[in-house]
């Protein structure tokens, strides 16, 4: 029954991975003669493997500051959609207002736009001649920053695409807590911030771990908004990617940084995963 599934993701994922992998090792050779003939700057290992690419990579300080931007911007963006998720489903638990449910419209609907209009509509309004910027003059501060090709704006960017998933998965676990367990606190004398921190976070632990983990990974391998929002230097590693590919023919440096976005990723998967376990044992453990 598994066989199926496992052989398309062996043969769509496992063996490109493999083969750059091994290209990345110096391995130019089977499928990676194609592309060996036209690249620049290769290390090839005619015995054995090399790291040598690995080395070049690393140890360009462009890089460094790009892979140091990507794990910042990644950081910080994961913070703020925890957060902003975490608020905004939990006044949506909590209240039954008109103002909760034009909230909760409003939240979904960065799902409906594409990221390319997102991105170009971000410049709009932070740009040096964007809108925020043109209000400020207006009102007499003239002083308002410029945030259009900066690491804040791909940051705004990021969470604008990804506060829609955080909150809907935030809404999920919030909504599967029982009325009566919020009831039972509140009626022992318990306050809300209590309850929250009491009865509603230790049981939306998952899908907290959910959203900053997928959160995560999104950013690390983003490209669309740090590509037209960003900066030229630094930026992202999904964009450094595409230049060393595309402009700089230098694919097995573009493939090193294709693994070190993987290994980070994996990283953070690992996080999930042990997530999932623990609760799972936790789950066995008190049935």
């Amino acid at each position: 029954m598994v066989l199926p599934p496992v052989a398309v993701v062996a043969v769509f994922i496992g063996f490109p991975v493999g083969t750059a992998i091994a290209y990345t090792l110096g391995k130019v050779g089977g499928p990676n003669s194609t592309i060996a003939l036209i690249a620049q700057r290769q290390h090839v290992a005619h015995h054995g493997v090399t790291t040598a690419a690995y080395r070049e990579v690393l140890g360009n300080p462009h890089v460094r500051t790009d892979l140091y931007a990507t794990i910042w911007v990644t950081l910080v963006a994961v913070a703020c959609v925890v957060v902003l998720s975490w608020a905004i489903a939990l006044y949506l638990r909590l209240s039954d207002s008109w103002i909760a449910r034009v909230v909760s419209a409003l939240s979904v609907i960065p799902l409906f736009i594409p990221v390319v209009i997102a991105s170009y509509a971000i410049l709009t309004f932070y740009a040096a001649t964007g809108f925020m910027r043109t209000l400020a003059y207006h009102v007499g501060w003239h002083s308002f920053p410029t945030l259009g090709y900066t690491l804040t704006a791909v940051v705004i960017g990021l969470v604008w695409v990804n506060v829609p998933f955080g909150v809907l998965m935030m809404s999920s676990g919030l909504n599967s807590v029982p009325n009566a367990l919020i009831e039972a606190a509140r009626d022992s004398g318990a306050s809300l911030p209590r309850t929250v921190r009491s009865v509603l976070f230790p049981m939306n632990v998952i899908p907290t771990v959910i959203v900053a983990t997928f959160t995560g990974i999104y950013c690390l391998g983003s490209f669309t908004v740090p590509y037209l929002t960003g900066p030229s230097a630094p930026n992202l590693l999904g964009v450094s990617m595409q230049q060393f590919f595309g402009s700089f023919n230098q694919p097995q440096q573009a493939e090193v940084m294709a693994m070190i976005v993987f290994v980070l990723a994996v990283g953070i998967g690992t996080i999930y995963v042990w997530a999932n376990v623990r609760a799972a044992k936790r789950a066995s453990s008190t049935s």
